[in-house]
């Protein structure tokens, strides 16, 4: 039966992730020393006893998740779950399939992720910009509330496409207020703000890509073991440095999460598996296709069956 892997992205981190699995399975602690090794800190005594407002900065988010979802995957493997025939990751989560599938190194995926929030953080004001959520309104709904805004020289852009009737908006704050109000005159039935500092995957972040991709210079991209669906295209991609450019993309590009899924379906997958902490993937999964079974490798109890 064909498989895959599914990493998430920022949301799904929470204090106490992991605590149950790392009682059991030493490559748990044992990755996020390597993680902090590089970070300069001890992430794990931070996501055991810091506060959410520790873990909800975007320049320590993103490596501590892109370092759960590592951990779960050594785990996993360990555990002889068979490898996957896909990889797929909702935003930073693909990050953790590049490591997963060794396009990159664990320590040069950490330290692109750290700067990869420093820089997308330091790419917009703070205030200046703003995301929403918008369910119950279709892709061709939005788009058309949005090119008929009239918001001056502010912009606002349909950045995540996480299921049907659910997306998410980003852009400068003031357009995102203008385009709640609007979308719900157009029938939404919700449109309300997220708790996130910037407007990540917008035309913003390009400051950020920029920055970025002068890092990833330095650092390797290897062809991947398995291939991965990537977000910006929502198909494989067999060449590292082709992957490398996609991942600079990312950062501006819309996350096409529904297409993503329907391409794993395409290949034949017939098995998902969340590979990190919570099950946001698997909500969302099962909005889009109700047919593809997603389990979560975070729970010990998975192991033990």
């Amino acid at each position: 039966m064909a498989s895959a892997f599914l990493f998430p992205g920022q949301g799904s981190q929470k204090i106490g992730m992991l605590s149950d699995l790392a009682e059991q399975y030493d490559v748990v602690k044992t990755t996020f020393d390597q993680a902090s090794s590089v970070l300069g800190y001890d992430l794990w005594d931070l996501c055991q006893n810091g506060s959410d407002a520790d873990i909800a900065k975007t320049e320590i988010t993103q490596p501590l998740l892109l370092t759960a979802s590592t951990a779960v995957w050594r785990v996993a493997i360990q555990q002889g779950v068979a490898l996957p025939t896909l990889l797929a990751g909702h935003s930073l989560g693909e990050w953790s399939a590049l490591v997963a599938s060794e396009v990159v190194s664990f320590e040069d995926a950490v330290k692109a992720v750290q700067l990869r929030g420093r820089y997308m953080q330091a790419a917009v004001a703070e205030g200046e910009g703003a995301m929403a959520a918008v369910i119950g309104l279709s892709d061709e709904a939005i788009a058309d509330v949005i090119a008929n805004l009239e918001c001056g020289e502010e912009s606002v852009e349909a950045v995540n496409f996480n299921a049907p009737g659910q997306v998410v908006i980003a852009g400068h704050a003031g357009a995102i207020d203008k385009a709640i109000v609007a979308l719900k005159e157009a029938g939404a039935k919700r449109a309300m703000p997220l708790a996130v500092s910037a407007p990540f995957h917008t035309k913003l972040m390009k400051p950020a890509a920029e920055q970025l991709s002068e890092h990833l210079k330095t650092v390797t991209f290897n062809d991947p073991k398995i291939a991965i669906v990537h977000n910006v295209t929502a198909s494989t991609c067999e060449s590292g440095d082709k992957i490398k450019e996609l991942m600079i993309e990312q950062i501006y590009s819309p996350v096409r999460w529904v297409e993503c899924v329907s391409a794993l379906t395409a290949n034949g997958v017939e098995q998902a598996y969340e590979c990190g902490s919570g099950n946001v993937l698997a909500g969302l999964v099962k909005r889009i296709d109700r047919g593809l079974a997603v389990i979560g490798l975070a729970n010990p109890d998975f192991y033990s069956a």
